[in-house]
């Protein structure tokens, strides 16, 4: 199958480096490029991408006004986030708000095409390493007056939309929140990886979630996952 591709950079010389490199492999189409967030939806409409490739800092419309624009259409294309820091609250909120992870910008050429492969076929891109440096930014992402309440008011909400899962479904989101592959899942919780995948899917569905990486940040919100330091 080959995956078709936007590439979203305001530099001219990244797109054009991002399309020369991602063009030469075998199974990745460049159907569109943009310079700005205004451009997605337009791009997105008349290319019917699989993966779009979103710079998060753009001077009219940023990566992750698009991406939240964007996600938000029925059907809409995975949007893989390129960004220069690890863990900024601009990366949080884009994951938050639908995006399947991200790659640096000095990341090696063939890293970044597994990552598109990767997106493309339904998997997040974070690894369980950078998902631990992820949730230590989103547990002190609130600061200010009102951050205790704020924290509180949010581990509450995201305990309860937890507590509607069904105790195997519960087990899944935990060990996704931990970011464990489909097989650690299926090897940790005796099942097969189909029923894994299918109990991502009914919690996905029933969260009202658009993918893995945003079942991870609520299980962190709920303060559940034991590498966030909260009950196991």
């Amino acid at each position: 199958m080959t995956i078709r591709l936007i590439i979203v950079d305001d530099d001219p010389l990244v797109r054009a480096g991002l399309t020369f490199m991602l063009g030469g492999a075998d199974d990745i189409e460049i159907v569109g490029e943009g310079a700005d967030g205004t451009e997605v939806a337009a791009l997105v409409e008349r290319t019917a991408p699989d993966v779009v490739l979103m710079d998060i800092r753009m001077p009219v419309m940023d990566g992750l006004a698009a991406t939240e624009a964007l996600r938000g259409v029925p059907e809409a294309p995975e949007v893989l986030v390129l960004t220069t820091f690890h863990a900024d609250e601009q990366v949080v909120r884009a994951l938050r708000a639908g995006a399947a992870g991200f790659v640096l910008k000095d990341t090696p050429p063939v890293e970044i095409v597994t990552a598109v492969r990767r997106v493309a076929a339904g998997d997040p891109v974070l690894s369980p390493a950078v998902t631990r440096q992820l949730m230590t930014h989103v547990a002190g992402a609130v600061p200010g007056p009102g951050a205790e309440q704020a924290a509180t008011s949010r581990r509450e909400g995201a305990a309860g939309r937890l507590a509607t899962l069904g105790e195997r479904e519960r087990e899944v989101a935990l060990a996704v929140g931990l970011g464990r592959s489909n097989a650690e899942i299926a090897a940790g919780l005796y099942m097969s990886v189909p029923t894994v995948k299918a109990h991502v899917s009914r919690i996905l569905a029933k969260l009202g979630l658009n993918n893995r990486v945003q079942i991870a940040l609520l299980v962190h919100d709920a303060d559940l996952a034991p590498d966030g330091g909260g009950p196991s």
